[in-house]
């Protein structure tokens, strides 16, 4: 990784592109600011501020760095969720085997921070992005990177924009997880048909397959099974037609946020092939959870013995009106906070430096700048109580925020993540 590219992200300075960080911070640099440790809710953050728990994202980091090591899983979390390439570091220091992408544009922001080893989970057919591509694996002999192919005209178009590359692009065939899913090629014999004209190239390498079963349509643990051993089939079947000839490991990869259960289980089934096979999964949205979505369908409700990962994220907002008795305002809103999958959860309130459960309070609705609360007369919420919102998908909410504060559970700022969207 490029210890210069991390410096860099500490000398920048702080100022008003960063919501709620502390106005009189200005100037300042991110290392600077950091080395104040100032509070949260008493060193002048403004509302509303997003805050990942130190503690937590900790807590989650290590939980799924074991989980991969217990059930021999290489793990490359979808670096997409945090789009945060000190998340990235600290995932690698973690055990990952490389990070995940899903957009050249996302790769070049990992690249930038010398990221190593990618798996680049879409297809690619831009030929200004295949060439750079193409430039960095060039200038770069230990740079690895692994993309999807699922047709025909994308392989062609791939040679196209290739040619002439100095190292043929490691690629998978991505199988898609039924009719109606997102992409990859919905056949077996299509994905012979693929394979055939990735082997017809110079300029591509067939690795692997791979795919996606959060696509899977009505998925229940027995539909996600069957799809799964469909892929690790067609690994195999592939592996028996001499398609991974002189390929020094052969990927297999899977795995959303809600059923790494079953891609274990699965895996755990491939046979021995030809070369060592990288059971890959991708899961990314462990790193900070949720209190929502990710809450709801997290695989560790189905295998609470392996452990539990813990919500990070909390946004904080104030109370800026309260015009009737069943009726409040706070002034977080779609800018600041995911909505797509669920709206915020009220949890607790804070006045005078206490916080208490936040009964009786709920977001009915979202406006661009303000939440709407509903309430009743008998719950104790005034004008300037702040309140700690719990968020539904990660992917949503590290978006809205440049710049993080890291809190440990007192409120003290022990870091600042930034972001690249």
């Amino acid at each position: 990784m490029s210890t210069e590219a991390f410096a860099r992200l500490a000398e920048e300075r702080v100022d008003h592109r960063f919501k709620g960080l502390p106005p009189d911070a200005d100037g300042l640099t991110v290392a600077e600011l950091t080395a104040q440790r100032r509070n949260l809710f008493t060193g002048g953050f403004t509302t509303p501020v997003l805050a990942l728990s130190a503690e937590r994202l900790e807590h989650n980091l290590r939980l799924m760095e074991t989980y991969a090591a217990r059930h021999g899983l290489a793990f490359a979390p979808h670096g997409k969720t945090t789009m945060a390439p000190q998340l990235f570091a600290r995932q690698l220091e973690y055990g990952a085997w490389g990070i995940t992408l899903a957009l050249p544009h996302q790769v070049r922001v990992a690249r930038a921070y010398g990221i190593g080893r990618i798996f680049l989970a879409n297809e690619v057919v831009d030929p200004a992005a295949l060439r750079w591509i193409a430039a960095q694996l060039a200038a770069d002999p230990e740079f690895r990177l692994v993309c999807y192919v699922d047709s025909v005209r994308g392989v062609e178009l791939m040679d196209a924009a290739l040619a002439g590359a100095a190292r043929p692009l490691d690629v998978v065939v991505e199988l898609a997880a039924g009719e109606g899913a997102r992409t990859g090629v919905r056949t077996e014999a299509e994905c012979a048909a693929v394979a055939d004209a990735v082997a017809a190239t110079t300029t591509l390498r067939l690795v692997g397959v791979a795919g996606y079963e959060g696509e899977v349509p009505q998925p229940t643990p027995e539909r996600v099974g069957a799809w799964l051993r469909r892929l690790t089939g067609l690994a195999v079947d592939f592996d028996k037609a001499g398609r991974f000839a002189g390929v020094d490991e052969i990927v297999v990869s899977a795995g959303g946020s809600a059923w790494f259960d079953a891609v274990a289980e699965v895996f755990a089934e491939i046979p021995e092939l030809s070369s060592p096979v990288v059971k890959l999964l991708r899961s990314g949205a462990y790193v900070s959870h949720d209190d929502g979505h990710y809450r709801r369908v997290t695989p560790f409700n189905r295998v609470p013995e392996e452990g539990a990962l813990e919500p990070a994220f909390r946004l904080w907002t104030q109370v800026v009106s309260r015009p009737s008795p069943d009726q409040a305002f706070a002034n977080a809103g779609k800018r600041d906070a995911a909505y797509d999958l669920d709206l915020p959860f009220v949890q607790v309130v804070r006045r005078d430096g206490a916080e208490r459960p936040a009964a009786g309070v709920s977001v009915s609705s979202l406006s661009d700048q303000h939440a709407w609360l509903k309430t009743g007369p008998e719950v104790d919420l005034a004008v300037g109580d702040w309140l700690g919102l719990g968020l539904s998908h990660p992917c949503t909410s590290f978006d809205k925020w440049q710049l993080i504060p890291v809190a440990e559970a007192d409120g003290t700022v022990v870091e600042y993540i930034r972001t690249f969207f």
